[in-house]
């Protein structure tokens, strides 16, 4: 028993030596909220006046939205979606093209429980989809049809829109189908491109990421680990490298990417449970650090390292926060966190 009690002691003291090297930052702004359960940010950064920008994210349940909120937190009512049945994810792109003449921003979010991708248009907030677009049409199971994850791959050479697509559940192979965005005398389609994407069959895959510049996806195989593959369909879908697998208590969640230089900067990964964010290099994937950011259950997370005007002048980092809010962070103040838990270690 003795050995034991020994044993228990020094489990606890090493926790606590291994938590004071974790640097915590509380946010700089609380959305309002939202009315049944926040899930997932996006970062629409207005070219007009980046102070006007709005951070888009999702109310997950039958009577949901895609909620807008200003920089100080308010809902932005007449930017609002509302009546979305299950809206899970959402990702947004700049530029897409209409016609020869007419470029627009856009934003793309599931709606689950219609077996559906939307596609609006920013800041205006028109839709561009005749309703929805069908994913997994194809799937012969039915809980394998409903979207989850999404996620934009906008190629910076052929300027191609993606859509890369999970689900609640799907096959241990496969779970991924990425699509390409084509708008023409017809108006917008959506054309199944490819299926890739390996599953451990431990949970489910929700957090996908696009490093556009760099030209990979990142996605959260919950309980196993960080997967990466080519964003480029035609670079083949074999899986680049499985990272992280020890690295999170349960659920890997939302995935962030913050680009500091043309290849430098962080991944920035929910682990769920312990309530922390674990911190990658983006060139090399190698594990960091960990911050606390005091969200709760953190599920979907969005950053931009754009100047959006004084209050935040190196951008801003979101995390969805259960409580039917999003925490909002100056992204400087996130980066100094980042550097001083480096320096504690």
């Amino acid at each position: 028993m003795k050995s034991i009690f020994y044993s228990i002691l020094l489990l606890a003291v090493c926790s606590c030596q291994q938590n004071t090297n974790i640097v915590t930052l509380p946010p700089d702004v609380i959305t309002e909220t939202t009315l049944n359960d926040t899930d997932d940010p996006a970062i629409w950064v207005n070219p007009k006046d980046a102070s006007q920008s709005i951070i888009f994210g999702t109310d997950k349940e039958t009577n949901g939205g895609i909620y807008a909120f200003d920089l100080q937190g308010k809902i932005i009512e007449a930017k609002t979606i509302r009546n979305i049945e299950r809206p899970n994810n959402v990702d947004l792109t700049y530029n897409f093209t209409l016609t020869d003449s007419t470029k627009t921003d856009i934003i793309a979010f599931t709606e689950r429980e219609k077996n559906q991708v939307r596609v609006f248009s920013v800041p205006d907030m028109q839709p561009l989809d005749g309703g929805g677009f069908k994913v997994f049409t194809d799937a012969t199971q039915p809980d394998f049809q409903a979207p989850m994850g999404i996620a934009i791959y906008h190629a910076p050479v052929s300027d191609k829109v993606y859509l890369i697509v999970g689900r609640k559940t799907g096959p241990k192979e496969n779970y991924l189908y990425q699509y390409e965005l084509v708008a023409n005398a017809s108006g917008v389609q959506l054309h199944l491109v490819r299926k890739f994407g390996k599953f451990s069959g431990k949970k489910e895959i929700e957090a996908i990421a696009v490093d556009n510049e760099m030209g990979f996806i990142y996605y959260s195989d919950e309980q196993h680990g960080v997967r990466k593959y080519h964003a480029d369909p035609e670079k083949g879908n074999a899986e680049i490298s499985l990272f992280g697998t020890t690295d999170f208590e349960s659920d890997i969640e939302g995935i962030a990417i913050a680009k500091t230089g043309a290849a430098s900067g962080y991944l920035i990964i929910s682990d769920q449970q312990r309530g922390l964010f674990n911190v990658y290099d983006r060139k090399t994937n190698a594990f960091i650090t960990a911050v606390n950011l005091t969200t709760l259950e953190t599920d979907g997370c969005d950053v931009v390292t754009t100047p959006l005007g004084s209050a935040f002048p190196k951008g801003i980092f979101v995390a969805m926060n259960d409580a039917k809010n999003f925490y909002v962070y100056d992204f400087g103040k996130l980066e100094q966190a980042i550097l001083n838990s480096i320096q504690k270690k």
